[in-house]
């Protein structure tokens, strides 16, 4: 097949889950299909050559299309007036459409690939077959961070909660093809049938996030993309409300968060127990220098690629319900899972004092990702579905 893969971001560097998961499903359908790329870039301060040659030797033909500022505020007026999700306004512009349109033409593919609602809008209306990744369920990751917002911003985020509601389910029939993230997301889109939607799991580079002997410096490490609310939500509560209580047994206990551009609020965390770092050149340093893993994640939607990352690498892991439900680790066996504060901590407290059950969590989640979770399997059931829809 040859295949027009349109993403919202370029999917380099690999600092954000969206990212990794368009930067692997590239790499995976290169092996046996024409890959054309188009990605949209609203950061200037990507290095685009970097980008280019990191995805080059996957992609036929590697596009990236500049969104400025200005058109990002023209496209966000405008999707207000439409009744469009604000952040589907944010990444279209008719600019960038007609670029789209011009490239779809020139390389004639069979097959449309659009990753995010965020990118439908460039897709849903053309007359050649496609398929769409929702990947998470951005409806009710909005909801989630509307239920926890203060008064003024809560008629925002309803606002666009209930645009992504119908923008979801709208968007469901213009596609062929259908994938998400998990059963949970699956579960949570808003259309009768919903159940045709593929679940395509995420996967874990294993000869790359492997364990790693080094000296450990830190008890606890959490990582991820220090900007991303969900990550800043889950390092407050982190800071605020599960770690005072572990300092009560363990005062000496250390705090590692790690990833890039961290927020005001996750900046003002750092004191002589807790290092924020920002950017790594390699996250694997994070992982390998430290004991446990946490991921108390209270709001967003999607599988954890953290958890994936830290587990594969043989570190004993601690998560909240709403995190494991995608991730469909075994509690108590191959993760340990606390709904509140109390129980996080005191899971935390457990497995730094006792040595054994910490070792035997780290193998069953490492034996666990291993077992259930790779790039290439995954790749292929999206890979299959596509083959399938052109067959017709």
């Amino acid at each position: 097949m040859k295949l027009f893969v349109l993403l919202p971001r370029i999917p380099y560097p690999l600092e954000k889950g969206d990212k990794l998961r368009a930067y692997n499903q590239v790499k995976q359908l290169a092996k046996h299909n024409e890959i054309v790329l188009c990605a949209l870039n609203d950061d200037p301060q990507v290095d685009e050559q970097q980008a280019f040659q990191a995805l080059q030797p996957y992609c036929a033909s590697v596009n990236f299309i500049r969104i400025t500022k200005p058109q990002i505020l023209l496209g966000m007026t405008r999707a207000f007036f439409k009744g469009w999700p604000i952040q589907c306004g944010y990444f279209y512009n008719r600019k960038a459409a007609k670029k789209v349109d011009a490239l779809i033409a020139k390389h004639h593919p069979d097959m449309l690939f659009g990753q995010l609602v965020r990118v439908a809008e460039y897709l849903r209306h053309k007359d050649l077959p496609k398929a769409i990744d929702y990947q998470d369920v951005f409806s009710y990751g909005i909801k989630r961070r509307r239920d926890i917002a203060g008064w003024i911003a809560q008629p925002v985020f309803n606002m666009e909660y209930q645009r992504l509601c119908r923008y979801e389910a709208q968007v469901f029939d213009d596609f062929d093809v259908k994938t998400i993230i998990s059963e949970p997301d699956r579960d949570l889109i808003p259309h009768p049938k919903k159940r045709e939607i593929l679940i395509i799991p995420n996967g874990v580079d294993h000869d790359y996030f492997k364990p790693m002997e080094r000296e450990k410096n830190y008890d606890l490490v959490f990582t991820g993309n220090m900007s991303y609310a969900p990550n800043v939500n889950a390092v407050e509560y982190l800071t605020h409300e599960i770690m005072p209580l572990v300092w009560e047994t363990l005062p000496e206990a250390k705090l590692y968060i790690a990833g890039a551009t961290p927020d005001p609020k996750v900046k003002h965390a750092a004191s002589d127990r807790i290092l924020v770092s920002g950017w790594l050149d390699d996250i694997r340093d994070a992982y390998a220098h430290s004991r446990v893993f946490i991921a108390p994640m209270r709001i967003g939607t999607g599988l954890q690629n953290k958890l994936l990352e830290a587990m594969s690498m043989g570190l004993p892991a601690i998560t909240s319900p709403l995190a494991n439900a995608s991730l469909g680790a075994q509690p108590n066996e191959e993760i340990l899972v606390g709904s509140n504060a109390e129980e996080m901590a005191q899971h935390i407290i457990t497995l730094l004092t006792d040595k054994e059950k910490a070792e035997r969590l780290a193998q069953a989640g490492f034996d666990f990702t291993n077992r259930v979770y790779d790039w290439g399997k995954a790749t292929e059931i999206l890979e299959n579905a596509m083959e399938k829809q052109l067959n017709k």
